[in-house]
Formats: structure tokens, C-alpha cells, sequence
């Protein structure tokens, strides 16, 4: 059923009704819209009883009547917020379980005492479970009003974070079940559970003044732009900021902390003011995305500049809504916080909300509820078994998604509803078109193929993953994009300079390869890089990888094209694959170089993805990744190890790629608690794993660890030649301590990965045979080659060889340590514990040589607020635990370990500020996740035949 009257009008009466009204404790917003709701009942001469926990004025402000009667009881508990953007997931569970799953039995026995003595002709709930089946065993018709059901929100976080509380969700769509039917509500989520919907416009509590009447109020003119802050759970740390605000603007505060302080262009509103007028006053909303929040800024059609809220599973299908009618934009969270708002207060006045749908849902719910309760059952216009597979379908991708990945929500769910007739749309040229930026430099003549592929922060592991350590890695969420073109040599688009070249060979049409890559100016390198296909082969085959490496090098600023191009010599190397067509590339990468987290991987691994996917080329992730590492080493020439690779291609969000380097076998992908948090904190130093501080390191763990088989194999023959001694003179077999080294010793004498030598095995044989320095001349005279494909030994230079040696001994312990203490309970001693192997970790770099004065600096101002010292204050509760150096080391980014809430995020960005204070540079924070580019895949873009591109 659906509404075609928006005007607010008394539904007709036929008798007095008495309904039972349950509203969920979750947030004012349910609260809101019941409001809304009632009124249209007690309006038409009906009795309401509304069974809340929600304060008495969200109802008797609005509705003063004697019919109205209200009951003081929490039977549900919602999503409990660790703060005001996250929610605690497992305390959801738990608490819910405390408040309706323990005493069950009694507040079933209480509510239908209570629906007796009443005499309830209807029970209505938004979206209380236990109210269903109570209403059931009473005996009485019950309806449900809601966006979204508590089924649909528990089952993710039972899946994520409390497997025991698992039959918490089918309790909940039992009690569902038992409802005659659902009103459903614009921006509905997926509800398997009820039998039957009836679709009702958007519940709109109505505005009592008008825009000049509320501004006269307030005191400020109609020219001057008005900001209503709407965010409860405001915290009085919060700092809002003058300048965060375009001059000449005011914003409205709702729901602050008495404790707060306000600029002078703030103004406080009282917690009991009236926000729609409020609203409908102003030109643009701040806030966080609810029902609420959402229905009132499309209905007064208000641009709403939102924050996204962490685990809060209802918001993907609000945000899809208001993004659908060009009423929204995202702003990220650390621009919330520290008052970087201008730019997108501005992009939400260039906006024009465009929802043209009834706002009557309080009205025609109300009519419904009240036919329900005479008996006049409505019948549902939704085909009721596909409706509820549809539900199904979208509930599996939600249980199913990455997690900390937002629900890829299918047009077709949204608005399904068109397929059958039921509901306009909004006409496509009223709708934002898909823009692939770029796709014009490559023309739609034939398909581009688009891949992705994020940078990642390394938590642990780093440069102990050549000598096969454990490493945790996190895909980042910034990341590379590479678009890929084939087409027919004689149909490609050429440049000038390249067809000329073309022409001067007089050969016909050869393929040619041509990469564009956005961003060059920034690193002082050529946008544009081309070369024939024909240069990467010789008269018997590929050219070599060392011919490669020599003919990008020979240009320093085109030297970036070998990360690009070097794929495809790759793909002909070890595939044998065959280049036909020109190929054209486009690359734009959101990766920042020099910073230590991949910018290098994630270009090599989007690039390669993007190749094989316009190839058909069926290229696993792992293997990919172990293509891309030969990119690096060979062609690029950079002795890299393969954990970059291996988590921008088999990475997931939210989660550490636990990979053991031997050479690259992914052992798990670990959660990262919801409790903990990575960010990255950029140092300003450029590093690259090309820098010869890195390689030399990299030479000196080899050295060690050829000494190491060398000094094994030696005491091995001295305890043979032992052995067999004592044999014949005794004739009796030993069962001394030293048969059991000879074991040990044997596995050790050709041991392939110093990760799997032990530390105490390392203290106590080999420690004190190594020295602290040696040149390469010298090792070459004792030892010959070091045994690495990658690095080569300077016989002029004198290398570190004891701290390199014993990184990657100690590393691989620390980080297997770190992988299971991610799994004890949630206590100050695990995260203490989890971030002094940080600090382990890092201290150990700098004994390497690998350390600089930024990511020192950087973490020993994580250490200052670790211990209290902010702002003076030595009585503040930590909610940073450690930090460390990552990658290769010698600049790049700082990764810091901390609770995942409000505050630390708050201590990050007074790192942030400190640094620049100390150093000038301003640091980039790298902060959240994404998936890598196996479960990414590929976007397919084509022209159609009417000319538009597809995808």
C-alpha cells in the first residue's frame, strides 16, 4: 500500500480503539517517528499506551492529551555505543541478553497481564521483538512499523563478535514472525522475517513555524547560512572550533555537553528544543545518519553533511537513499574532529535534494493500524515469496561482506520495486551518472577493464619478511586504480610521437603500449610513458630482466614506467603470455609514495589485475602477487620481499594478512578485535626499499645467516668425528646432551629462512661467532656468496651483520606472540602487552640501522601520551599502547596500536599536531581499511548501443 496524499488530515473513527504501542530503547530517533504516529491515533478519539524508556517531553511536547498514557519499561537494549560513532558489538549482544533473553519468561508473563488488563484491540512495535510474541500468547493481532529489525542488525555481530549469542537472533525473527504484517519505511533494510509488507511513505514529524518565524526567534536573518549541529552523544572533550565555520555562518547545537565550550558563531539549544522547525530553518545539516536525521532532511529537503558510524548495519540502506536523491555528503571522521568542515559545508549548498515522495507516513500508518484493529485486514501489494528472497539474498551478502566494509547494496533491492510497477522512480536524468574520471583519455570504443588494489601498513613483520618471518599485515584504504584498453593495432589511438616513430619504422601498425598516470607533478616524474610491445622481445625470445631493469633506468624520470610496464614483460616471461593488441593504461593512485605503506605494491598489483582481467587471464591472488614481486626485484630492481604484494592482492578489510614468508603462504586472515585500532602516522622522510640502507641490511642478514650454515656445518663435523671416536674406544653410544645438538645442528646447516632458527638457539651457539661489522671482501674470502638472487655484495663496503642477523630471529617470535595475544580477552594487559612487542620491534630497526629521527620522534610522542603527558596532565586514562616503525624501515610511516574510540583518535590528531609543531611537516594519517584486489576483482566498462558506457 502506498500513500498519494501528502496533507495533514484526522483519519475517520468508526469507534474508540486502544492501542499498545512499544518503542525499542535504541536512540531517539524510533522514539520520533512513533510520535508522529500516535498523534494520528489519539487525533481520531483512540487511546494510546506507549511502553518506552525514552524521556516524557519526545511525546508530551507534541502530544497533549489525556489518551495519551505512558509506561516506563526498557525491553530491549538496541546497539550499545562505545562512543558516539561506534558501536560495542559483543556489549550489544550481551546486554540484550540481559535484558530480554534472561528474564524472558518473566516479562512474557508480565506484557500479557499487562495487553489483558488493558484491553488492547491492537499491539503495535517499532521494533521491540518480545512485544510480538507477547501480543501472540495474549491473543491479540500485533503490527510491526519499522526501517529495519533487530534480526537483521544482531546477525552481523554474532557472526563478528559472539558466536555464544547466535540463537539471540533466530529468538528475535521467531517473535517476528508472529506480526499480521510489516509497515515498512523508506530505507528499509532486509527483513526475511515477517510474512507480509505494506510499504508506507516517509514518518515526518511535522513542522510547527516556518523559516522566517523560527529565525526571527533566533535572531538572525534570512541571508545568513544557518548549520544545525545535529549529533547526539556529543562528548565534552569535543572541541568546536570558530574557524570551522565559512564567514558569516551560525550553527545550532544540538544535544551538547553542558561541559562544552562554544566559539562565539555556536549557539546552544536547550535539550528538549523542537530540531524540525529547527531544521526546515536552516541551509544544511551536521550529523550522524538515522531515521530521524534522514527522513526530516529529505522532506525538507536540507542538504545533510554526515559522518559514517561504525558498525551501525541499518545506515548503508539510509545512506543509499539520501545519496539517491542528491541530498547527502560523506565527510571522513577526522575532519568531524578537528573542524575541517568548510569544504564540505560548500559542496552541500552546490546540492539539490530532490525527494518528491509522500511525507505522510504517520497519517496513512495510522489508518492502516486503525483498520487492523477493527478487522479490516490490508492486503499486501508485494509479491510476498519474492519479496522475502529478495530479503534473503541482501541478508546472505550482509552476513557474508568483508567486515568494516559497507553492504554493496544492488539497485535492484532498493528499487525493486519498479520492476513490477509498484513505484515511480526517480527519472534518470534527474540522477547522478556513473563517471569513471579518466575513461575519456582512453575512448569507449572497446571495453576498459578497472582493478584495484590498496597500499597496506605494516603492524608487524617488516623486514624480516625476505628471512621468512610471520608477517600481520593491513590492507590500507587508500589505494591504486589502473584502467586497462585493448584494441586492434591499426585502430589504436596513438600519440604523435609514437605514430611518427611508427611511420619512421615503416613496419605497418605495431602495439603499442601507452600508461598515463595521474598525479606525476608530485613526484617530479613524466606523465606519460610509451614504448612498442615489439621492445620487450629479442630475435629469440623475451629480453631479459636485466636488459628490462637497464632500459627503464637509462631515463630517471620515466624510471616509474618499469612498475607499469614491467608487468606485462613478466606476464611474457613466466606465462608465456602474448601481446597482440595496444595496450592502453591508465593509472590513478591514492597511495602516497615515500611513506613506508606500498605505494609500489598496490601500482604493480592493480596494474597486473587490470591486465589479466582485458587478457581473460585467470591469475590466483597469491600467484599474482608472486608475479608482482618479480616486477620489483627484477625489472624495478628493488629487493623487496613478497608481503606488499600478498596483501594488496589477498588482503581483506579489517583484518591482518598472517603470512609466513617461505615464501608466501598466507596462514590466516586475522580479525582485528573491535576494541583495538591501527592508524599510521607518516613521518615525513621519504623511503624506499630501493635505498641503499635497505639493501645493505638486506646484505647483512644473508651474510649472517650463510656464517650461521657454515658455523653449523663445522660443529656438525666436529661432533661426527667425536662421535665415532668415542664409538670405537668404548664402543658404547653416547646419550650426551651433544647428540641431541647434532639434530639441531644438521637442520641448521641448511637452514633456507633465519625466521625458523629459534632465539635461543641463536643466544646460545651462534651469538657470540658473529661480529658487529665485517666488509665484504672479507666475508667473500671466508664464506663465498651469501646466497641472495636479489642483492649483490660491494667487496669495498662493510655491512651490519649482528643486529641484522638477529632481527629476524627475534621478529618472527614477536610477531607470532602479537598473533595470539589478539585473541586473549580484552584487558589494559593485553593491549600493554601488545604494544611493547610494537616497541620491541621498532627498537630493534634502529639497532639495524633502519631507524630515522622522524619515526623515532613519532613514537616517543606516542609513548608521551601512552604515559599521561598531555597537556600537563598526568591522571588521564591511555588510550594509545605502542607504536613502531614499519616496511623497509629509514623513514616512511609509524604504525600506533590504540582502543578503537573516540579519544584515541582525538590523541592521534594531537600527535599530528605536535609533530608539525616540532618538525614543520604536517603528517598524513592513515586510518581505516579496504579489501585487496582478489576480492575487489574488476569493473568491465562498455559503450552500449544507445551510447551510453555500462559497467
Amino acid at each position: 500500500m502506498e500513500a498519494t496524499k501528502s496533507e495533514d488530515r484526522k483519519i475517520a473513527a468508526p469507534q474508540r480503539l486502544k492501542f499498545a504501542y512499544y518503542v525499542t530503547g535504541h536512540g531517539f530517533g524510533h522514539a520520533t517517528r512513533v510520535v508522529e504516529v500516535a498523534r494520528h491515533l489519539v487525533a481520531a478519539g483512540h487511546d494510546v499506551h506507549l511502553v518506552t524508556a525514552a524521556p516524557d517531553f519526545v511525546y508530551t511536547s507534541e502530544i497533549s492529551s489525556p489518551n495519551l498514557r505512558l509506561r516506563k519499561v526498557l525491553l530491549d537494549c538496541g546497539a550499545v555505543q562505545a562512543d558516539a560513532l561506534t558501536v560495542d558489538r559483543l556489549a550489544s549482544l550481551e546486554k540484550y541478553s540481559r535484558t530480554a533473553v534472561v528474564p524472558r519468561t518473566s516479562i512474557l508473563a508480565t506484557e500479557v497481564d499487562w495487553l489483558k488488563s488493558i484491553k488492547a484491540d491492537l499491539v503495535i512495535s517499532d521494533v521491540v521483538p518480545v512485544a510480538c510474541r507477547a501480543a501472540a500468547d495474549a491473543g491479540i493481532p500485533v503490527v510491526c512499523v519499522t526501517n529495519f529489525s533487530w534480526d537483521f542488525i544482531y546477525a552481523e555481530y554474532v557472526m563478528e563478535a559472539g558466536h555464544l549469542h547466535r540463537s539471540i537472533v533466530w529468538q528475535i525473527a521467531e517473535d517476528y514472525s508472529h506480526c499480521l504484517y510489516l509497515l515498512r519505511l523508506p530505507g528499509y533494510c532486509p527483513m526475511p522475517a515477517f510474512r507480509d509488507v505494506i510499504d508506507v511513505p516517509l514518518v515526518v514529524r511535522r513542522t510547527h513555524r516556518n523559516r522566517q518565524e523560527v529565525r526571527k526567534e533566533l535572531g538572525i536573518g534570512d541571508e545568513v547560512k544557518l548549520l544545525i549541529f545535529n549529533f547526539g552523544g556529543q562528548e565534552a572533550s569535543w572541541a568546536l572550533k570558530e574557524e570551522s565555520l565559512p564567514p558569516g555562518w551560525i550553527c545550532l547545537v544540538c544535544a551538547a555537553s553542558p561541559k562544552q565550550e562554544f566559539p562565539r558563531n555556536f549557539k546552544r539549544l536547550s535539550t528538549d528544543v523542537y530540531t524540525p522547525d529547527l531544521i526546515a530553518a536552516s541551509d544544511c545539516m551536521l550529523g550522524k545518519i538515522g531515521y530521524g536525521t534522514v527522513s526530516e532532511a529529505l522532506a525538507y529537503k536540507i542538504p545533510f553533511v554526515f559522518v559514517r558510524r561504525d558498525y551501525f548495519n541499518e545506515e548503508p540502506f539510509l545512506r543509499n537513499m539520501l545519496e539517491y536523491y542528491h541530498g547527502g555528503v560523506e565527510m571522513i571522521r577526522r575532519d568531524l574532529l578537528t573542524g575541517h568542515w568548510i569544504p564540505y559545508l560548500a559542496r552541500a549548498l552546490k546540492l539539490k535534494p530532490c525527494y518528491d515522495a509522500p511525507i505522510n507516513g504517520g497519517e496513512v500508518a495510522a489508518s492502516i493500524l486503525q483498520n487492523t484493529a477493527i478487522g479490516k485486514l490490508c492486503t499486501s501489494d508485494k509479491y510476498s515469496g519474492a519479496r522475502r528472497l529478495q530479503d534473503a539474498i541482501i541478508l546472505g551478502f550482509q552476513l557474508q561482506r568483508i567486515p568494516g566494509r559497507d553492504i554493496s547494496i544492488p539497485e535492484w533491492y532498493s528499487h525493486a520495486e519498479n520492476e513490477l510497477g509498484l513505484r515511480p522512480m526517480v527519472p534518470s536524468k534527474d540522477r547522478s551518472g556513473c563517471n569513471i574520471t579518466g575513461a575519456k583519455e582512453l575512448g569507449l570504443q572497446d571495453a576498459i577493464f578497472v582493478a584495484r588494489a590498496p597500499g597496506r601498513l605494516d603492524v608487524m613483520g617488516g623486514v624480516a619478511d625476505y628471512s621468512g618471518s610471520l608477517v600481520l599485515q593491513m590492507p590500507i584504504r587508500e589505494a591504486c586504480h589502473a584502467a586497462v584498453q585493448t584494441s586492434h593495432p591499426g585502430k589504436q589511438r596513438l600519440w604523435k610521437h609514437a605514430l611518427a616513430r611508427q611511420h619512421a619504422r615503416g613496419e605497418g601498425f605495431l602495439p603499442v603500449l601507452q600508461i598515463v598516470s595521474f598525479g606525476s607533478e608530485l613526484s617530479n616524474r613524466a606523465p606519460t610513458f610509451d614504448m612498442d610491445l615489439a621492445d620487450f622481445m629479442d630475435t629469440d625470445g623475451p629480453i631479459s630482466y636485466e636488459k628490462a631493469h637497464k632500459y627503464f633506468a637509462q631515463d630517471p624520470s620515466q624510471k616509474w614506467a618499469a612498475y607499469v610496464a614491467g608487468t606485462i614483460l613478466v606476464l611474457i616471461r613466466e606465462l608465456g603470455v602474448q601481446f597482440h593488441d595496444g595496450i592502453s593504461i591508465l593509472i590513478s593512485s591514492g597511495v602516497p609514495e615515500g611513506k613506508g605503506v606500498s605505494s609500489s605494491a598496490a601500482l604493480e598489483v592493480a596494474t597486473m589485475s587490470a591486465i589479466a582481467a582485458a587478457h581473460g587471464l585467470n591469475i590466483a591472488p597469491r600467484d599474482l602477487a608472486l608475479l608482482c614481486q618479480k616486477v620489483e626485484n627484477h625489472v624495478v630492481g628493488a629487493p623487496c620481499g613478497v608481503m606488499d604484494q600478498m596483501t594488496s592482492a589477498c588482503g581483506e578489510s579489517n583484518k591482518l594478512l598472517a603470512m609466513v614468508c617461505q615464501p608466501a603462504e598466507v596462514k590466516e586472515q586475522v580479525n582485528i578485535p573491535a576494541h583495538l585500532r591501527f592508524w599510521g602516522i607518516d613521518s615525513g622522510i621519504r623511503h624506499s626499499v630501493g635505498g641503499a640502507d635497505y639493501g645493505s641490511v638486506r646484505v647483512g642478514t644473508f651474510m649472517g645467516r650463510k656464517i650461521i650454515k657454515s658455523t653449523a656445518s663445522a660443529l656438525l663435523s666436529q661432533s661426527s668425528i667425536a662421535t665415532t671416536s668415542q664409538e670405537y674406544s668404548t664402543g658404547v653410544i653416547s646419550d650426551e646432551p651433544d647428540d641431541y645438538d647434532s639434530a639441531l645442528l644438521e637442520k641448521e646447516a641448511t637452514l633456507n629462512y633465519l625466521s625458523n632458527l629459534p632465539p635461543h638457539r641463536y643466544e646460545s651457539v651462534y651469538t657470540k661467532i658473529l661480529l658487529k661489522e665485517m666488509s665484504g671482501q672479507t666475508f667473500m674470502d671466508n664464506y663465498g656468496s651469501h646466497d641472495d638472487p636479489v642483492t649483490t655484495i660491494d667487496p669495498q663496503r662493510t655491512y651490519a651483520l649482528k643486529a641484522p642477523t638477529a632481527h629476524p630471529v627475534y621478529e618472527n617470535f614477536h610477531v607470532n606472540a602479537f598473533a595470539a595475544l589478539l585473541s586473549a580477552a580484552s584487558t589494559d594487559e593485553q593491549l600493554s602487552a601488545l604494544g611493547e612487542l610494537l616497541y620491541q620491534s621498532h627498537y630493534s630497526y634502529s639497532k639495524c640501522g633502519l631507524g630515522s629521527d622522524g619515526t623515532d620522534r613519532l613514537v616517543n610522542l606516542v609513548q608521551q601520551m601512552q604515559h599521561g603527558k598531555k597537556n600537563g596532565s598526568d591522571d588521564r586514562k591511555s588510550t594509545l599502547f605502542g607504536a613502531k616503525i614499519t616496511g623497509g624501515g629509514s623513514g616512511g610511516t609509524v604504525c600506533v596500536l590504540g582502543r578503537n574510540c573516540i579519544q584515541s583518535s582525538e590523541d592521534i590528531i594531537e600527535i599530528q599536531q605536535r609533530y608539525k609543531a616540532a618538525t614543520g611537516h604536517f603528517p598524513f594519517i592513515f586510518e581505516g581499511s579496504s579489501p585487496g584486489s582478489g576480492k575487489f576483482g574488476y569493473l568491465k566498462i562498455q559503450r552500449r548501443f544507445d551510447g551510453r558506457s555500462v559497467h
